[in-house]
This record gives C-alpha cells, structure tokens and sequence, in this order.
C-alpha cells in the first residue's frame, strides 16, 4: 500500500527528474496545486487543477528551463496514517541556458486522498529563491550532491553549507519557515 511519504518521493523523482509519467503516482487525477512565490522570479502560475496541470507546470514546463535539479525535504518521512504533511525544503538546479545556479527554499503543505494516499492537494510557498552566478556549480553542487535525499535534516544542511552570501541569504530565509521548530536551526553569524 502506497504511503504518503511514498508519494512525496514519486513527486520529488518526477519533478528532479524530468519525468511527467510519474506524476499519476504522486497526485489523484482531480488534484490541486497552490503556488505561492513570496522571493524569485520563478514564472509558476498560482493554481493548476489536475494531474496533467500539475505535471505541465512542475515537470514539462519546469524540466525546459531548469537542470541538475536537487530537491530535499528538511524532514523526516510523515507517519503512514497521516493525511496532512507540512515540511521545509531546499531546491538547487542551474538554468539550462545561463548556466547560472539556482538556490531556494520554502515549505510544501500536503494533503492525501483517503485509501489511495496520492496528493490531493499540494500547497507550495516559495519564500527565497537566489540567483548564483555559474561559477558556483563547483561549490554549491558538491554540496548539494552529498546531502541525503530526499528527506535530509535541515542542521546538516545548515552546517556543511558553504559560505557564499547568496547561499546564506536562502539559509536564512529557510530558518523563518514556520513549518520548522524555532530552535531547530541556527545560523552561525
């Protein structure tokens, strides 16, 4: 039996990936996306009803502008029986043709369909995203590759990232996420 935490992995492997054929075993046909960019201009239009929308706007359409792509849920995998799931998480990719990094975070809000456990709605906040120049492949990207996926603890993530203003601007951003416990991360100063 599928569990939540198994949808959310199918989703992060169909976006990351390129791989909109996924999407049926992540979302319900009837789904509903939410998008909410607070900091970027990442170009997502606020709502896609369905599956097909919802694959259009997070893989296809996504998967032409963007490479590389590594997201992360600052989390541990929800309870089996859960029906809601709120989470941090942490994206870096480059841009296909700039070739510049990409560097965000902001929180999912989850809900699952009773019985089949696909989502029935996401609601994603995009509170930061920073723009690198494509020099910093060589030192965001060997970060990036080594943490866990794609459920990783947001302290490591913290503490082994390296020590660019950019990549500390989104680190700070991720600390204001509401969805994480208020002493679960401190930026070094």
């Amino acid at each position: 039996m599928q569990t939540p935490s198994d949808t959310i992995e199918m989703y992060l492997l169909a976006k990351d990936g390129n791989r909109p054929h996924l999407m049926e075993r992540a979302f319900a046909g009837g789904a509903l996306l939410r998008m909410d960019v607070r900091q970027g201009d990442m170009g997502f239009p606020p709502v896609a009803h369905g599956r097909d929308a919802i694959a259009e706007t997070l893989v296809r359409h996504f998967g032409r502008t963007y490479e590389n792509v590594y997201s992360f849920c600052l989390a541990d995998p929800p309870d089996p029986a859960c029906s809601e799931f709120h989470c941090p998480w942490l994206v870096a990719m480059t841009e296909k043709d700039s070739r510049a990094v990409r560097l965000g975070c902001g929180q999912y809000h989850w809900r699952f369909a009773p019985g089949t456990r696909l989502a029935q709605e996401l609601n994603i906040v995009l509170d930061s995203m920073q723009t690198l120049p494509p020099s910093d492949i060589h030192v965001v990207m060997p970060w990036i590759a080594a943490l866990d996926r794609p459920w990783c603890d947001a302290d490591r993530a913290i503490a082994t990232a390296p020590s660019i203003p950019s990549v500390h601007a989104v680190l700070e951003a991720l600390a204001r996420t509401p969805v994480l416990a208020p002493s679960s991360l401190a930026l070094a100063a």
